[in-house]
This record gives structure tokens, C-alpha cells and sequence, in this order.
């Protein structure tokens, strides 16, 4: 598939980045609720979405030719993407299922606060698989030791 210039989707993989807007939404509402405990009700509005369900709802330029180019995209990567995005997903619903119980406003904060330190990495993850930057932690290793010895 063929990407113009401009369309925020790595031609390379074939995914767009505007995807991680919908956890980047999410962890905003975290941390909203570490200073401002009202904020429960928007972060329970917040609903999983699949990297389609997210452009088919979203107002991205791009976002027909943004679902074809994931369609179209190495299986092996989508997986790699989904299975981060499901964990994501996972930890967020349950993080709701936590704070829909009767905390105290503290103990909403520290909840909001922990899976807002566990859905960072994972949203910058889930950007280097978007990018084609993802690192193979099993090859990595022996890759750097063969690439140093290659000097």
C-alpha cells in the first residue's frame, strides 16, 4: 500500500500513531484524579477500543486509509500491537472495577497514579511497534555483541 507524506502512518509498518491518543486520553483522566477526585466520572466514561473501532470513531484525516494500512499491515506487528493494547486495555478496566468500589479520595489517587506508572511504558511500547522502532528483547543482545564486533 502506498502512503502519501502527511498521513501521521509510518509507511514502514503501516500503523498510525494516533491510535495511542486514545490511551494518552485515559492516562490524562489518571492523573487528573490524583489532584482532583471528581475526575472519577469522566475516567469511567473511557471505553476500550480497537485500533479500528478508534479510527471509525475518531475525526483523523486519514482514518479510512489509517484502517486499510492496519488491515494491510504485517500480521506479526498487529499482533504485537493488539497484545499491548489488550494488556492496556485490561489493566484500565480493572483499574475502573477498583475505583467504581467506595474509596476515599487518597486511595482513588494512589490507584490512578499506579496504573498510570504501569500504562506508560506500555503506551511507549506500543509506539515503538508503530513505529518499527520495537527492540527484540531476545536478539537484541547478541545483535549488539555482533555489531560490535563487526567494527
Amino acid at each position: 500500500m502506498c502512503l502519501e507524506a502527511g498521513t501521521n502512518i509510518n509507511p514502514a509498518t503501516g500503523l498510525a500513531t494516533d491510535y495511542l491518543n486514545h490511551f494518552n486520553e485515559a492516562i490524562m483522566l489518571l492523573e487528573l484524579i490524583v489532584d482532583i477526585p471528581e475526575c472519577r466520572e469522566d475516567f469511567f466514561v473511557w471505553r476500550p477500543r480497537s485500533y479500528g473501532e478508534h479510527f471509525a470513531a475518531s475525526n483523523f484525516k486519514h482514518r479510512d486509509l489509517a484502517i486499510a494500512a492496519y488491515e494491510t499491515a504485517e500480521p506479526a506487528l498487529r499482533q504485537r500491537l493488539e497484545t499491548v493494547a489488550n494488556t492496556m486495555n485490561a489493566i484500565l478496566m480493572a483499574t475502573h472495577q477498583v475505583m467504581r468500589q467506595d474509596l476515599s479520595d487518597s486511595s482513588a489517587g494512589t490507584i490512578a497514579d499506579l496504573a498510570v506508572r504501569w500504562i506508560k511504558p506500555m503506551v511507549a511500547r506500543a509506539a515503538a511497534v508503530i513505529n518499527g522502532t520495537e527492540i527484540d528483547r531476545e536478539t537484541a543482545p547478541q545483535a549488539a555483541v555482533d555489531a560490535l564486533m563487526a567494527r
